[in-house]
C-alpha cells in the first residue's frame, strides 16, 4: 500500500530524524536519491547539460547538492538562483567546488532551451498559491523546451497537502520526493503535473493513520470475497439492482452485468428493464413487485438510469441493508433519509453530481478534489467515492484515510462505464465488504479492466463488464 502524509506530519518526523543526525545528513541522503534519479532519467551524465531552478531553503538546497553530485561526474550543471540572498549557503558552495555555475535568471530562458534536464528546486511542499511571477516564465521554458524535467519533492505551484494547483506550476517528467508520498503526489490536478513519481527513503518513522493510502494489488487480494466449502448463493451474498427506465433500460443491463462479477452469489434485479436483463443475463432473479418484495438481498444498489422514479430510490435508502447511490439516485434522494440512514451508505457521484450535492460550480469539485469529496462525505453522513483520473473514497468520520485509486484510464470516460462500477461495487458490499472497502476495491477493478479492456483503444462499457473477470485474475494471481 502507497502511504501519503500531510506537510505537517512530514515536517515533524524530519525534525525528529534530524535531531538524531549529524547536521546536513539528512539533506543528503535526500540529494543522494535526487541525483541517481537524475542520472537515471539523463541516461548519460557525462557531457550532458542540467539546468538547476533554485529556490530558498531546503528545497533549493536540495537541488544544489544533487547538481553537485552530476557536475562531479560530468555534467555541466549550471543553477538559476531566484532569490540569490536566501540561496542554502552549503548547498551553493558544494556545486562551486564541483565545478558547477551560478546565475541569475537574466538568460534563463535560453538556458532552459538548450538542457538535456532541468531540475526543479524553485518551491518545497510548504508552497502555496502557484509559483510567483518571476518564476512562472521559467516554468513555462520548461515545458517548451526539449529537456526532461525533474521536481525536488514535488512540482513547485502545487498544493501538496490538496492537489490544487491554483495558479502557475511546473510540469514534471519525472518527481523525486523524500520519505514518503505527499498527497498532491496522488490527488488529481496536481498528480497530472508529477509525472513519475520516485520514493527515496530517507529514513523517516511516520504515525498511523496516513492522509492518503493507495491500494496497490496485495491489498485488493487480501480484501476480495471467496467462497468457502460450505458456501452457497445466498452465504455469499444477494445484491440488490434498482435500476434502469423505459427511457434508460442499458442502465440496468450495466449495472446488473458489473454485479454479476463482484463476488455476491446472486443478484436481484427491480425495475422496469427486465425483460432486457433477463435476455442478456437469464441468471438474474427478476421481479418487478418493488424493492420491499423483491426477496433478501444483503446490499441494494439505487439509481442508474432512474429517471424520476423517486418512490423506488426512497424505497430503498429506507432499507436497514448496505445501500449504494449512483447516478440519477443522487438528484432523487432525499437528504435528510440519507443522512438519517444507520445501516452503511455508499454515495458514488462524478464531480458534476458531486458539484451538484453540494451546490458549488463544477470546476471548484475540479479543483479541490481532496476537499469536496471530505465536505460531502461528511454532509451526508455517508461514504462517498467520487469518480474521475482519479477515484476517491473518504468514510464521513474523522480518523481514516481517504483511499485514492489511479487504476483508470481515460478511456473510461464513456456511456455506461458508471453502471458496471456500481453494480461491481454493490456485489462487493453484498458480498461482506465495508463501504470503504467495496468503494476501494470496486474502483481499482473497474479501473484495470478499463485498461485490459481498451489497451490503448476505445471500450464501451460492456468490454470493461467483460474484462473483470480478468481483472479479478490479474489481482489475485500476482499479489
Amino acid at each position: 500500500m502507497r502511504t501519503a502524509y500531510s506537510v505537517e506530519t512530514v515536517r515533524a518526523a524530519e525534525r525528529e530524524l534530524m535531531a538524531r543526525l549529524p547536521e546536513g545528513a539528512l539533506m543528503q541522503r535526500a540529494a543522494a536519491g535526487l541525483a541517481a534519479a537524475c542520472a537515471e532519467l539523463l541516461g548519460r551524465v557525462y557531457g550532458s547539460r542540467v539546468v538547476l531552478l533554485v529556490g530558498s531553503g531546503d528545497n533549493g538546497g536540495d537541488a544544489l547538492y544533487a547538481g553537485a553530485r552530476l557536475a562531479r561526474r560530468g555534467a555541466g550543471v549550471t543553477a538559476v538562483l531566484l532569490s540569490p540572498e536566501r540561496v542554502h549557503a552549503a548547498g551553493l558552495a558544494a556545486l562551486r567546488r564541483a565545478g558547477g555555475r551560478v546565475t541569475g535568471t537574466d538568460g534563463a530562458e535560453e538556458l532552459i532551451g538548450r538542457a538535456d534536464l532541468v531540475v526543479d528546486g524553485i518551491v518545497g511542499i510548504g508552497g502555496k498559491g502557484g509559483l510567483r511571477p518571476e518564476a512562472a516564465p521559467l516554468a513555462e521554458a520548461a515545458a517548451r523546451a526539449r529537456a526532461a524535467v525533474a521536481a525536488v519533492d514535488l512540482p513547485s505551484g502545487v498544493d501538496a497537502d490538496t492537489g490544487e494547483v491554483r495558479g502557475a506550476a511546473v510540469r514534471a517528467d519525472l518527481t523525486v520526493t523524500f520519505g514518503t508520498h505527499k498527497p498532491g503526489l496522488l490527488v488529481d490536478p496536481a498528480r497530472e503535473h508529477a509525472g513519475s513519481v520516485r520514493l527515496v527513503d530517507i529514513g523517516l518513522t511516520l504515525p498511523e493513520p496516513a492522509a492518503l493510502e493507495a491500494l496497490q494489488h496485495a491489498d485488493v487480494a487480501r480484501l476480495l470475497p471467496s467462497p468457502s466449502a460450505e458456501s452457497d448463493k445466498y452465504r455469499r451474498g444477494v445484491v440488490g439492482i434498482a435500476a434502469g427506465s423505459a427511457r434508460y433500460p442499458g442502465a440496468a443491463v450495466l449495472a446488473v452485468s458489473g454485479a454479476l462479477r463482484g463476488g455476491a452469489g446472486a443478484v436481484r434485479y427491480v425495475g422496469p428493464a427486465g425483460g432486457a436483463v433477463l435476455s442478456r443475463f437469464p441468471e438474474t432473479l427478476v421481479s418487478d413487485r418493488g424493492p420491499r418484495k423483491a426477496g433478501r438481498v444483503q446490499a441494494w444498489v439505487v439509481g442508474p438510469g432512474a429517471g424520476d422514479d423517486a418512490e423506488t430510490v426512497a424505497e430503498v435508502v429506507g432499507t436497514d441493508v448496505p445501500v449504494l447511490i449512483d447516478a440519477d439516485g443522487l438528484r432523487l434522494a432525499d437528504r435528510e433519509a440519507v443522512r438519517a440512514r444507520t445501516a452503511p451508505t455508499l454515495m458514488t457521484p462524478h464531480a458534476g453530481e458531486a458539484a451538484a450535492l453540494l451546490g458549488v460550480a463544477r470546476e471548484e469539485v475540479e479543483g479541490a478534489r481532496l476537499a469536496a469529496v471530505r465536505e460531502l462525505a461528511g454532509r451526508y453522513r455517508a461514504t462517498v467515492l467520487l469518480k474521475g483520473s482519479t477515484t476517491l473514497v473518504a468514510d464521513p468520520a474523522g480518523g481514516t484515510a481517504v483511499r485514492v485509486n489511479a487504476t483508470g484510464t481515460p478511456w473510461l470516460a464513456t456511456a455506461g462505464s458508471g453502471d458496471v462500477l456500481s453494480g461491481l461495487t454493490g456485489s462487493l458490499l453484498a458480498a461482506g465488504l465495508s463501504a470503504r472497502d467495496a468503494g476501494s476495491v470496486g474502483a481499482y477493478l473497474h479501473g484495470l479492466a478499463g485498461r485490459l479492456a481498451s489497451r490503448g483503444t476505445p471500450a464501451a462499457a460492456t468490454d470493461v463488464a467483460s474484462s473483470l473477470p480478468d481483472a479479478w485474475r490479474d489481482v489475485t494471481a500476482t499479489a
